[in-house]
């Protein structure tokens, strides 16, 4: 069941999900956007502290570590993509967390590389979604049904592949975090 967050007392709050390695603009573009929309956003990671994006010096801040929150703090989880994925779905704590948020039929946006931890965390079996192609076996080998398509939405998973997607990409979170959207 999705809320309604047009008034500011029931703002939605997104986890971020990432860690050293995250593609820039996959990251800061739809924190700012969802931030201008009203969100709140909490960045969370195996650690805490600052991390770097693998393509300049940009930086977020992990506030909480996986272990340190609860899926019931959250409205939706958003795992950008780049370089980020690829040591997350080494962390069983990141895995684990990205597959109960999942489960809990929420909001799961993923966007580039960002489907690879769906994929470790067992979730995508006969699930259609997109990534960047280069992830494309790995996805379809976890029993996605892989669609290169710039927006795949798939009940609760929204999946885009690459930076120039990110426009739809972000319109399609802010959709699913709406009931009522204003004409």
């Amino acid at each position: 069941m999705q809320k309604n967050y047009n008034t500011l007392s029931n703002r939605p709050h997104l986890a971020v999900l990432t860690t050293d390695g995250f593609q820039d603009m996959e990251a800061i573009v739809p924190i700012g956007y969802l931030v201008n929309k009203g969100a709140d956003i909490t960045v969370i990671g195996p650690k805490k502290g600052r991390v770097k994006a693998y393509n300049n010096d940009f930086e977020l801040i992990i506030e909480n570590e996986v272990g340190e929150v609860s899926i019931d703090e959250f409205d939706a989880l958003l795992i950008p993509g780049g370089k980020a994925p690829a040591v997350l779905k080494e962390d069983e704590s990141s895995v684990n967390f990205a597959r109960d948020f999942f489960m809990t039929g929420k909001p799961v946006a993923a966007i580039c590389h960002g489907p690879q931890v769906l994929a470790a965390a067992g979730v995508l079996l006969g699930v259609t979604t997109t990534g960047v192609s280069k992830i494309k076996n790995e996805l379809e080998n976890a029993g996605a049904n892989y669609k290169d398509e710039e927006l795949v939405i798939d009940d609760n998973l929204i999946t885009s592949r690459v930076p120039e997607d990110l426009p739809v990409f972000v319109k399609a979170i802010e959709k699913a975090l709406i009931t009522n959207p204003v004409d």
